[in-house]
């Protein structure tokens, strides 16, 4: 049950991230990697913290922690996923031994006051845990710097079914994307992997792709005006059974949602057809969690001050402690092979085919989804409904031609 809250608690945060965030130039994000560190840091914040990152966290301060440590376990029980939490501290800061044996960190280091030292030991860590997709920890170091607090995570999976890669391509208006982008193809007579979801944002397309190792990828296509961020904010809500999903093989015939058709046909196999077209896409962020300091709960804590300590919690003797950075570096690609996604989150503490003549004997439903204009996408642990990553895709990666050319728009006929 606990574990249950943690995650619905973290969904709810990414929820709220995706309809704030930015969307129209792409990006991702991984919820799951932030929410457990502010559930640790919650217990060693002043009155002002605690109350504000109880509200961001979506539990009560007294439970934070051994939620975020609910939350760090159960992602270090996904076969598919790689979890690492680490902390470093300066020389000058004695931290509070009660706060450190609430984490359960899987590194405890020291800072040198070197900063140039420092930094090659922690891109080092964030390069090791992510298997090298963040080479460089995302965390500012001044002088000032006592602390270090960062969390890892990594995503592999490969597709249980894998698409086709013929290097298709689309030219420039066939489609919405205004360029030649290089399309992934596969057919399935299992229909339910399509389904139409009724949310605030309107009709949106859902395709869910299964990966092993628990798993899904879930791709959204909303109409052409709909937001970016509602239309994410809607995905993870039909993981709370909020937003009613019908999937394709209930749906009646014809434009059914965006991107979805469905066709009653007679062919010569007995299944039901399911066509589907993804672009192929890498996309990378960087977010500064600060600059959205209300959405995490950082209002006080990221405000330094001469003479009121921000996290009394977490030391003893020190001169005030406020957080003076915290960032998440994250990149996801979706290949006809799988889905990798990593992110590394940290914060930093500071002082201060043919025909035939004869009639098909089996009707049909050919189902068609192309996602062929910019779509979201969320990674989902299939057991728990945990969103590992979301994301908004507006640059897939570029069209080429059967002979793997990339095709040069200035060159076409």
């Amino acid at each position: 049950m606990s574990g249950a809250e943690a995650v619905r608690a973290a969904n709810a945060l990414g929820e709220r991230w995706v309809e704030r965030i930015d969307l129209r130039q792409g990006t991702v994000l991984m919820p799951a990697g932030v929410w457990p560190l502010l559930g640790l840091l919650a217990p060693a914040g002043s009155t002002a913290v605690q109350g504000e990152l109880a509200q961001a966290l979506g539990v009560p301060v007294a439970a934070a922690a051994e939620r975020a440590r609910d939350l760090l376990g159960l992602l270090r029980d996904i076969p598919a996923v790689r979890s690492a939490l680490g902390v470093w501290s300066d020389d000058r800061l004695r931290l509070s031994p009660e706060w450190l044996a609430s984490v359960p960190a899987d590194l405890v280091g020291r800072l040198t006051g070197d900063a140039d030292r420092d930094r090659a030991l922690l891109d080092a860590w964030a390069a090791e845990q992510t298997d090298g997709q963040i080479d460089g920890m995302p965390v500012e170091l001044n002088p000032d710097t006592r602390l270090v607090l960062a969390a890892a995570l990594t995503l592999r999976t490969e597709w249980i079914k894998p698409f086709m890669d013929y290097g298709a391509f689309e030219q420039d208006g066939t489609d919405g994307w205004g360029r030649a982008v290089h399309y992934l193809t596969r057919a399935t007579s299992l229909l339910d992997r399509a389904a139409l979801l009724e949310t605030p944002a309107g009709p949106v397309t859902e395709l869910r792709v299964l990966g092993y190792g628990d798993i899904s990828v879930h791709l959204l296509l909303g109409e052409p005006d709909a937001a970016p961020g509602e239309v994410l904010s809607a995905g993870i809500g039909v993981l709370s059974q909020r937003h009613r999903r019908t999937t394709a093989d209930r749906l009646p015939v014809g434009a059914a949602g965006p991107g979805l058709t469905i066709e009653a046909v007679r062919r010569y196999e007995p299944e039901d057809r399911l066509f589907v077209s993804v672009p192929k896409f890498t996309v990378e962020a960087d977010h500064d969690l600060i600059a959205r300091r209300e959405l995490f709960g950082l209002e006080t804590l990221a405000t330094p001050s001469a003479t009121e300590d921000r996290l009394p919690g977490l030391s003893d003797g020190e001169p005030p402690l406020f957080v003076n950075s915290a960032r998440q570096k994250a990149t996801a690609s979706f290949s006809a092979r799988g889905f990798r996604a990593a992110s590394v989150t940290a914060m930093g503490v500071a002082a201060g085919s043919a025909g035939s003549a004869r009639k098909p004997p089996y009707p049909q439903r050919f189902v068609d989804v192309g996602f062929t204009r910019p779509f979201g996408f969320l990674a989902v642990h299939r057991l728990s409904g945990l969103v590992l990553a979301a994301g908004w895709v507006t640059e897939p990666d570029p069209g080429e031609d059967p002979w793997g050319v990339v095709l040069d728009e200035s060159e076409e006929d």
